[in-house]
């Protein structure tokens, strides 16, 4: 049970911004479902909370009411915020419509309305058809635009079919990610590198190169801080020339290779394409044109988002190498860069990306900070694409 003062327009303020730290705990947990959280209070003042579980388990509105259950309390009257619109349909779990219905709340105070069209408003008609007082808070109310922040993937999926991707690069103050010998580890210190891996948990795939996997032999996994499950490991290996020892294919978690074999593969990479397969490692075959003309082909970069949209990838992170990013930039797949940048001067190796040379400051690729932190000694710089952010549902257009 929650501390529950007596409702007001500070505490409401305030009760959002615990809701929105308690769908952070969803992080690691609930993909690809979104990050929600939810508190009811009963008529005699009491609080309880809940967030989403895993893909299959309780929503955030069936976590409280569970909660209120358990410790005997009446449900009848209650109200009930929540930071994204109750679901109505039948997906892994039964509406949860339905059972703020059967438990008898009177008013449902709701964040966002749902991007998935299959939710899209009737989740509040339904609730408004059974006699209960709704409300929607406007698009522009901090609630609201934090429920999107937290999901951000989530409503990119939903709204224009493909993940949100954001780029990952940790570089010295000069902009070098690694030595002319090629040594990068590590740039920065511990606190900037768990701060990644607490990003790469919101992901549900995580992406490098072959390069990438040749040069530093990368987990590229979550384990510095707690997550309930790993991410989608993703390759992009045009010519299947990944050693079945690297350490990106073994467990925990699963593998996916993208190629360019196109459809007359060599006898060599049949083989090594079913021993990988029998490993347990996905390869899909997805070629695109060419680097160079007559060159080999290379993976289609559009294609693998279209792919991994469906496979319900909300967030995709990449990690990869100067040249694997420039070719991500151009093919404009890039949402929002992830910068950390350490307090030094390298002088002299590989940079960010490898775009340009450009001739005139107007053709660069723009960008707007979203943030700058420090983390420990370094810096954190979220920079985003202007435009790129999806746009929360007008609830005036669905309801």
């Amino acid at each position: 049970m929650t501390p529950c003062p007596p409702e007001t327009e500070a505490t409401d303020a305030a009760w959002w911004a615990q809701l929105d730290a308690l769908a952070q705990h969803a992080e690691g947990l609930s993909d690809p479902n979104p990050r929600v959280a939810a508190r009811l209070r009963t008529r005699d003042g009491r609080c309880f909370d809940g967030h989403t579980q895993a893909a299959g388990d309780a929503h955030a509105e069936i976590m409280a009411l569970r909660a209120a259950q358990a410790a005997g309390a009446d449900t009848r009257g209650a109200t009930v915020w929540v930071t994204l619109e109750p679901c109505s349909h039948h997906g892994r779990t039964p509406p949860c419509c339905d059972a703020l219905i059967a438990a008898g709340v009177e008013r449902v105070v709701i964040a966002a309305i749902d991007p998935n069209p299959r939710v899209a408003g009737a989740g509040v008609q339904r609730l408004r058809a059974a006699g209960i007082d709704v409300q929607v808070l406007p698009t522009d109310h901090p609630a609201a635009l934090a429920t999107r922040e937290r999901n951000i993937g989530f409503w990119q999926r939903m709204r224009h079919g493909r993940p949100w991707v954001r780029m990952k690069i940790a570089a010295s103050l000069d902009g070098i990610t690694a030595l002319p010998n090629g040594v990068s580890q590590w740039i920065t210190e511990e606190a900037a590198r768990a701060d990644g891996h607490a990003w790469r948990r919101r992901a549900g795939a995580l992406l490098t190169g072959i390069g990438t996997v040749r040069r530093d032999d990368p987990r590229l996994d979550v384990r510095l801080v707690p997550s309930a499950r790993q991410p989608l490991r993703v390759v992009l290996d045009s010519a299947l020339d990944i050693d079945p020892t690297a350490r990106i294919l073994q467990p925990p978690g699963a593998a996916l290779l993208y190629t360019a074999l196109g459809a007359h593969p060599s006898a060599a990479q049949r083989t090594k394409r079913d021993a990988l397969q029998a490993m347990g490692v996905t390869i899909v075959d997805r070629p695109g044109p060419p680097k160079t003309p007559g060159g080999p082909p290379k993976v289609d970069l559009a294609a693998v988002l279209a792919d991994l949209a469906a496979r319900d990838v909300n967030e995709l992170h990449i990690e990869a190498g100067a040249e694997l990013n420039a070719s991500w930039w151009r093919a404009g797949g890039v949402d929002e860069l992830l910068l950390y940048l350490a307090p030094r001067l390298l002088g002299a190796g590989a940079g960010l990306t490898t775009l340009g040379p450009l001739t005139r400051l107007e053709d660069g690729w723009p960008l707007a900070f979203v943030s700058v932190h420090s983390v420990g000694p370094d810096i954190r710089v979220l920079a985003r694409v202007p435009g790129r952010t999806p746009a929360l549902v007008e609830p005036s257009a669905v309801l």
